[in-house]
């Protein structure tokens, strides 16, 4: 079982497959496309989850979502608020 973050990976690099297929082999290209978008589901299935209205999402989960998402990484927590 893949965790969120693990699935919008995945929807990534199923769009990159396709990317590349797209000139050549299209029923591979709409394979990947397929399966980016099932990824990309759960992906974001897992994120609505995971942020809660007590208090949204916690701190590691937050974390591998941010590492997942983005090109850096926020700084890492000192104790204060975010």
């Amino acid at each position: 079982m893949a965790s969120g973050p693990e699935h919008y990976l995945k929807a990534e690099d199923h769009l990159a497959s396709a990317d590349v297929l797209d000139e050549g082999d299209l029923e591979a290209s709409a394979w990947h496309q397929r399966q980016a978008q099932v990824h990309a589901t759960l992906a974001l299935t897992a994120a609505t989850a995971m942020n809660d209205a007590d208090g949204g999402m916690g701190a590691k989960d937050w974390d591998a979502w941010l590492s997942a998402a983005s090109e850096s990484k926020r700084p890492a927590s000192t104790g204060g608020a975010a």
